[in-house]
């Protein structure tokens, strides 16, 4: 079996960071001046993505914790926007062993679909 040649697997140098972003015209000094995607021309949207609260908790978590974390976060949802702390009153489940249990559970309240826009 042939040795190893001191890289990890998916591991890159510096080096050769360095040559993919100049090989795809990116400096270390640049940004963008456009957004990555264009946003629309419609109505702004109130409230959170329940995504972006479940991204900045982390799992396990008690219930509790939860309400007190995130509780007065406004997060959408199909029938307009919510405050989180009034969708968990409604939740019966003590401790969220995961992500997707969280999100079963606060959908099982607020329901799935569209979010009203107007």
């Amino acid at each position: 079996m042939p040795a190893a040649h001191g890289r990890r697997s998916g591991a890159h140098s510096e080096s050769t960071n360095q040559a993919r972003r100049h090989s795809t015209g990116m400096s270390d000094d640049e940004e963008s001046e456009e957004p990555a995607v264009e946003l629309g021309d419609g109505p702004d949207v109130e409230g959170a993505p329940l995504s972006r609260v479940i991204a900045r908790l982390s799992w396990g978590i008690e219930h509790s914790t939860v309400a007190d974390r995130e509780g007065d976060t406004t997060i959408r949802t199909p029938d307009g926007p919510r405050e989180l702390s009034d969708v968990l009153e409604d939740v019966d489940v003590p401790y969220f062993a995961d992500r997707h249990e969280f999100e079963d559970a606060v959908r099982e309240v607020t329901g799935t679909g569209p979010v009203q826009t107007e």
